[in-house]
């Protein structure tokens, strides 16, 4: 059934993945958010692909027939920066579809379907579910509240780095031992998030898998990374496929933030703003008046 409401406003929050080792698999939700705004209408508002592909997902799962969209887009999350903005974009519109339409589809149906849309999982569903998610490559997660006190830093450069330059990057192989590497400093990132036990994340977040041949575009990967440690952060890593680099911490945040910035802008000679967060425990919400 349609819904009588002429318009619906989605709150989405932007995510963190990757978490240096944890490539296509782990991601974090974080209080950066996009706002999209839903309406029917006669006759279709919209000529993206990008938007009319997420819309077309949405009709095939939930078995209706099209109908004419509009969407509305606004926020905070940055473009090809690697804080799943796409995927805010894909939830918000179907979730407000899906409100529009009576609710066909339930959250985890909608994740499923922005999970292959994006190819991957690890944006999609902090995105839908909030907190840090550990995800497979067929769509089963899992997902945990992320502590209040863990802070996240990230260094934003004014350099965009698309996610399909980005993947063009990363080889079609790896060596059983860069594999064995990945697997194991995946797993500590996941029992230290888990756990509480934060100094285990120290050295976790280091990766074999993409990050080695990102930096080679991304020349400030790594400096920026050590500065941030180096002022008292617990790690770093590069923010899904980039630019953004991100930092956790328990204390000095000001400082780390200043410091990766700092880096960054003496290795681009470019801007670099810079952003403390805490996680996103909730996920995608309708927002209602």
């Amino acid at each position: 059934m349609m819904s009588s409401s002429k318009k619906v406003a989605v709150c989405v929050p932007g995510s963190t993945s990757n978490l240096g080792p944890g490539f296509d698999c782990l991601g974090l939700a974080l209080q950066i958010y996009n706002r999209v705004e839903v309406w029917l209408s006669e006759g279709s508002e919209e000529s993206d692909l990008f938007l009319q592909e997420a819309a077309s997902a949405f009709f095939r799962a939930s078995g209706l027939s099209p109908s004419g969209f509009g969407c509305s887009i606004c926020g905070d999350v940055p473009r090809s920066r690697g804080l799943g903005s796409s995927v805010t974009v894909r939830v918000g519109l179907i979730h407000g579809l899906n409100e529009l339409f009576g609710e066909p589809l339930s959250r985890e149906q909608i994740f499923l379907v922005c999970k292959d849309l994006e190819g991957h999982p690890d944006n999609a569903a902090p995105a839908s579910f909030g907190g840090f998610a550990v995800c497979r490559a067929d769509g089963a997660w899992q997902r945990f509240d992320v502590d209040p006190r863990l802070q996240f830093i990230l260094a934003i450069p004014s350099l965009e780095y698309p996610t399909a330059e980005a993947r063009k990057a990363v080889p079609q192989e790896f060596s059983r031992q860069d594999a064995v590497w990945n697997l194991t400093h995946t797993a500590s990132v996941v029992a230290a998030m888990v756990s509480g036990n934060y100094e285990f994340l120290r050295g976790a977040f280091d990766d074999r898998f993409h990050q080695p041949y990102r930096g080679k575009h991304l020349k400030f990967l790594e400096p920026a990374i050590r500065a941030g440690v180096g002022a008292g952060a617990l790690g770093g890593w590069l923010s899904g496929s980039g630019s953004t680099i991100a930092c956790v911490a328990l204390e000095r945040e000001d400082a780390i933030a200043e410091a990766m910035a700092g880096c960054i802008r003496e290795i681009t000679g470019g801007v670099c703003e810079t952003r403390i967060l805490s996680a996103d425990n909730t996920g995608v919400r309708i927002l209602r008046d």
